[in-house]
């Protein structure tokens, strides 16, 4: 296989081909909307034509920041929560080498990438600040608004880190923010203190940013292939946009299959991949439809395992638990380097039956197998396979699923695109630290609290 492949056939038990059918009216006026930006949420569908919007301008910008970086810092902090950091985080995990924690500098030849900002562990913040004081590092700070709470806290102690470290004027050159083009307060502070900046477009949300300069400068600082990444996603786009119908249109079958699954009482889905630095692709995907998706008391719940590893563990769950779970697995066709498995002449562990095979081919194996047994447990199986793991394949991936989540969501007759309930932890807590203007919030909290 060579090719991005969508397929369906391990639902067949579950849903018929013509409950998948009966989406196509949906799907049709669900496409029109994204590329009309006539349905709930058009004013973020900037993301839709992004690809093959990218110019040569902003390629060469990010690229010559991205080798300055490299150049002067052996560390490069992401600073972002949410859909500012997933994005990035999927790409540069799935491509890097799994232990390059452990290698040195020069074998790297590129920074080690870390990432805060994410969550408010004053341990962790304290723990990566230890490395820091060893190590020369830049970072970027991506937020549209300047004032969320987890990476603007983030962003205050690493200024200042960074100010004490190589003085006002080096740290000026070690920071890049990713933000609004004209207003809020990390704008703001950007134009007071001189630091080279990137626009997250107005029309495009968090989650959807990866294929911006929220993803594409640390993935460039990271050394892979932005280019490339964009090239998987401009193809993805064009295959997307020729035709609505499902048979034709891998994005339309995923969105009609999963709702039809859902209307038939199937409320979670279950990314599954058998390669371990996928963990973070699935963790952007969750993200991407969980946040999409849930709202209105509607919406599938998205969750994710690595295997085999997870057949451990949750696989128990997965063949004998509550009958309301699919899976779609992410299926990699080649590894990207070679290792079987020896002969041994005692034999002693009985494996010597597949001693010249290589661990991909036994890896493949247990997906297929895994696959088998979770149907037969009354588990529906979708598939999306992709010859390896690289930067085309990558984007191909990315816009696919933004696709396909769009897609979905307004099937299910929700807008795809706004978060509404992420706010409300928000109120809460700005009430509970005693933020200027929550002081009736304070007061009800308090109470609440007593009680």
């Amino acid at each position: 296989m060579n090719t991005f492949n969508f397929s369906i056939e391990n639902i067949y038990n579950f849903v018929s081909i013509d409950e998948i059918m009966k989406f196509q009216p949906a799907i049709d006026q669900s496409h029109q909307a994204i590329f009309d930006k006539t349905g709930r949420g058009s004013d973020f569908l900037g993301w839709v034509n992004l690809p093959t919007e990218i110019d040569e301008e902003l390629f060469a910008d990010i690229e010559k920041s991205a080798s300055y970086i490299r150049a002067h810092a052996e560390v490069f902090v992401i600073i972002g929560i949410g859909g500012s950091y997933l994005g990035a985080r999927a790409v540069i995990e799935a491509l890097k080498h799994n232990f390059d924690f452990a290698l040195s500098h020069d074998e790297r030849q590129k920074p080690l990438v870390l990432y805060a900002g994410q969550n408010l562990s004053q341990d962790y913040l304290s723990d990566l600040l230890d490395i820091l004081n060893k190590r020369d590092y830049a970072l970027t700070v991506i937020s549209k608004s300047g004032t969320t709470t987890e990476p603007a806290v983030t962003f205050r102690i690493l200024r200042k880190h960074l100010e004490d470290k190589y003085g006002k004027e080096g740290a000026r050159h070690r920071i890049i923010a990713i933000t609004d083009k004209s207003q809020g307060a990390l704008k703001q502070l950007s134009l007071n203190e001189g630091y080279k900046t990137y626009i997250v477009p107005d029309d495009i949300g968090g989650r959807y940013s990866v294929l911006t300069p929220v993803g594409l400068l640390p993935i460039a600082v990271a050394g892979f292939d932005i280019r490339m990444l964009v090239k998987g996603a401009v193809d993805m786009q064009q295959q997307l946009a020729k035709s609505a119908l499902i048979k034709e249109n891998p994005a339309a079958l995923y969105a009609a299959s999963r709702n039809a699954l859902y209307k038939n009482g199937k409320v979670v889905e279950i990314m599954v991949n058998y390669q371990p630095n996928l963990y973070y692709f699935t963790e952007w995907w969750k993200q991407l439809f969980g946040e999409s998706e849930g709202k209105e008391g509607k919406g599938l719940f998205p969750a994710g395992v690595v295997n085999t590893t997870d057949l451990h563990s949750m696989g128990q769950y997965i063949q004998e638990g509550a009958r309301k779970i699919f899976e779609t697995v992410l299926s990699i066709e080649r590894p990207q380097k070679n290792l079987k498995i020896p002969l041994e002449d005692e034999n002693l562990d009985k494996l010597n039956f597949i001693s010249g095979s290589e661990i991909h081919y036994v890896n493949q194996m247990a997906e297929i197998a895994t696959a088998f047994a979770h149907v037969d447990g009354e588990v529906p199986n979708l598939r999306v396979s992709i010859p390896e793991v690289t930067e085309y394949y990558l984007g191909q991936l990315i816009y696919f699923y933004e696709f396909a989540c769009a897609l979905s969501g307004y099937v299910l007759g929700i807008n795809p695109f706004d978060q509404p309930g992420v706010e409300a932890y928000k109120k809460n807590m700005f009430a509970l630290l005693g933020k200027p203007g929550f002081e009736k919030e304070t007061e009800e909290i308090k109470k609440r609290i007593k009680k």
